[in-house]
């Protein structure tokens, strides 16, 4: 069994823990009893919010919504480029505010500023909001 040393993504809290993997299954978490954060605990969602990484219904590649209203698989490529020339034509048609970029608190602090960079110096919207509620 191997134990993977990362982050948990639940908050920005940045609890540390090992991801214990059995044959490229997660089979348990067991905190880092050392961090100056989580200090040997964790939150049930630390401790059991694992489970959706091998669900059978978890998307493995992309998709991308056709006019008949069907989903193709495509390449991650395909799919970044579908989705920059999207942003394109909308700031083209309606300008940088008609988007807004919703951000998580499953990501941690520096994935949040990095949305609002992204928000602000890209697109060039102040429109960016976050879900805190837990």
């Amino acid at each position: 069994m191997k134990n993977v040393l990362t982050t948990c993504g639940y908050c920005g809290c940045g609890c540390n823990y090992y991801v214990n993997v059995d044959n490229d299954v997660i089979v348990g978490i067991t905190p880092k009893p050392d961090h100056p954060v989580s200090q040997g605990k964790l939150c049930v969602k630390g401790w059991h919010g694992y489970s959706f990484v091998h669900h059978s219904d978890r998307l493995k590649q992309p998709l991308i919504k056709q006019q008949d209203g069907t989903f193709k698989e495509t390449t991650w490529e395909e799919a970044f480029k579908y989705i920059a020339q999207s942003f394109k034509n909308t700031i083209n048609n309606y300008g940088p505010d008609s988007i807004g970029v919703l951000s998580s608190a499953r990501c941690t602090n520096e994935e949040n500023y990095l949305a609002t960079k992204l928000a602000r110096s890209v697109i060039k919207t102040n429109n960016i909001d976050h879900c805190a509620r837990l």
